[in-house]
């Protein structure tokens, strides 16, 4: 019964809506990503995570974890990393929105926001380096015809910046626009709520 009554929470007819709008509008930016250093071509940028995390403040964890696997499953038609690279996405998102998602159903506010996005940047970028010590490159240094642990030593003060960037680009991105947004969309739940009430 408890079951039934989280996923009635958690996926109504608006949410699942929201979910699919967050989702096209990831999808889409995912196509304008574009590599940072020339060095690390490979290492790109993108916004997705802007949705998400906005998803997330709204919705929930729950709502935005589930975009973000819909999302990847997406990639999978575009991908030329076998999965590999869309799995590597999946943890690294999901690591960032997790924590602010979670905790700012207990506390909410504008400077507490920017702490959980702080957080947030902490932790995508530690398990940014997780990843793609122990998933990218030993999976894809061979195809460039290099040992991945040792083509992760070279490279990996570029994965530290590139990910620093995006994870404060995207925070600040959210921070500036995630109050205003979601003022509107509470407001156009609330009514459809209220319509099939």
């Amino acid at each position: 019964m408890k079951v039934r009554e989280v996923l009635r929470a958690h996926f109504q007819p608006i949410n699942i809506a929201y979910m699919a709008l967050f989702t096209a509008l990831a999808f889409a930016v995912s196509f304008l990503e574009f590599p940072v250093f020339p060095a690390a071509n490979f290492l790109k940028l993108d916004f997705a995570n802007v949705f998400f995390m906005i998803e997330g403040f709204i919705f929930g964890p729950v709502e935005a974890v589930v975009s973000i696997g819909i999302k990847e499953l997406l990639c999978l038609t575009k991908t030329g990393t076998g999965g590999v690279g869309e799995l590597a996405n999946f943890l690294m998102s999901t690591a960032y929105i997790l924590v602010p998602s979670v905790v700012y159903r207990f506390k909410k506010g504008k400077w507490w926001v920017a702490l959980y996005l702080g957080i947030a940047c902490l932790v995508q970028i530690g398990v940014c380096l997780l990843v793609n010590r122990y998933i990218n490159f030993p999976v894809f240094g061979p195809f460039l015809g290099m040992d991945g642990v040792e083509l992760f030593r070279d490279l990996w003060p570029f994965v530290l910046y590139l990910n620093i960037i995006k994870s404060v680009s995207v925070s600040l991105i959210v921070f500036l626009i995630y109050k205003p947004l979601s003022r509107v969309i509470r407001m156009t739940a609330e009514k459809v709520r209220r319509k099939r009430a």
